[in-house]
């Protein structure tokens, strides 16, 4: 069974499907990658806690930068995000982002606690 959870004309927030849930990408606020990533990983928490994950559960990660002279002003707020040994696989990469001011947006994939 495949549950969508805030399901718009264009994309769900969440969908879940045999135990994984796959978050929609996120974004943040602020005017440095580093607040833009600090908010954007508490909406993920916000996302993971309502799909019944978290943190500690999940199984990939992609980013994307809109510049990748940013990667490690990023990865600073990343590693102290992410909870020790429990990195989920990830890859990062520059990409032309959906407004100009947009500096990072993460994708994520989880398990299901259960």
């Amino acid at each position: 069974m495949i549950e969508r959870q805030h399901t718009g004309q264009r994309m769900s927030k969440i969908v879940k499907h045999n135990g994984v849930a796959y978050l929609c990408g996120q974004v943040g606020d602020g005017e440095t990658v580093a607040e833009q990533t600090a908010d954007c990983l508490s909406r993920i928490d916000a996302l993971l806690l309502e799909a019944g994950s978290d943190r500690e559960h999940m199984l990939q990660a992609i980013i994307w930068l809109a510049d990748m002279a940013d990667f490690a002003e990023m990865n600073a707020v990343w590693d102290a995000w992410v909870p020790q040994g429990h990195a989920p696989v990830r890859a990062c990469g520059e990409a032309k982002l959906a407004r100009q001011a947009l500096k990072v947006e993460i994708i994520v994939t989880a398990a299901v606690k259960g």
